[in-house]
């Protein structure tokens, strides 16, 4: 039976409990044993770690001890897949650019907020997309720093309205990439748990999670 670890906590508006909650039954279809927990201190147990096939992190800013860095990167390295949505794992750790590494990027905006926008499929023909068309959602638009070396799967255009000298800026969304042994996977999508009613947006982060696990 495959092992998933869903670690949740960390900015409370961004509803890391509830997102999570949204994913663990999903797991628990695919024949996951699943652990849920509220504490980063898990990461520390290097030998627990390695024995994981997928870990779903959801926490947003916070930090991670060395110990507890150290525990999740290795992991990861040895083949451990990792997958995650918007500021639980792409606005997580500022201070720990080792994990901001592996993840291949790391937000540094939302301009205008709440916004509505549209998500282009780039690679219509990876089966992480299959049968996933352009679609309209209307949520935090993230500007972020990120990994030349990503592999892009969907990505939208700024417009100009928050801030004109982005206008027409191309920002992936949703990737995918390679960490030592190990698959991560990344949405920006899911700002809050109702995001997930768009059905493009949870079906690309449950195929995402199947994708990365070990």
């Amino acid at each position: 039976m495959k092992k998933a670890l869903m670690v949740w906590g960390g900015w409370d508006g961004h509803e890391p409990r509830e997102c999570t909650a949204r994913f663990e039954p999903f797991l628990k279809e695919q024949g996951f044993e699943t652990t849920v927990s509220d504490s980063l201190e898990v990461f520390a147990n290097k030998e627990r770690m390695l024995s994981y096939d997928l870990i779903v992190p959801c926490w947003t800013m916070g930090h991670l001890k060395p110990e507890e860095e150290a525990g999740l990167l290795e992991a990861v390295r040895a083949g451990s897949g990792i997958a995650g949505w918007h500021g639980g794992m792409g606005d997580a750790f500022r201070e720990n650019t080792a994990f901001q590494f592996m993840v291949g990027g790391q937000f540094v905006e939302h301009p205008g907020g709440i916004i509505p926008y549209k998500v282009n499929i780039v690679r219509p023909d990876d089966s992480i997309m299959d049968g996933i068309h352009d679609f309209p959602i209307s949520s935090e638009c993230y500007y972020m720093h990120v990994d030349p070396s990503n592999e892009v799967l969907a990505s939208t255009v700024f417009t100009g309205d928050a801030c004109v000298w982005i206008e027409g800026c191309v920002m992936p969304v949703v990737w995918k990439r390679s960490y030592g042994e190990g698959r991560v996977f990344y949405s920006a999508l899911g700002h809050v748990a109702a995001d997930f009613d768009v059905p493009p947006c949870f079906e690309i982060m449950k195929r995402g999670m199947l994708w990365a696990c070990r």
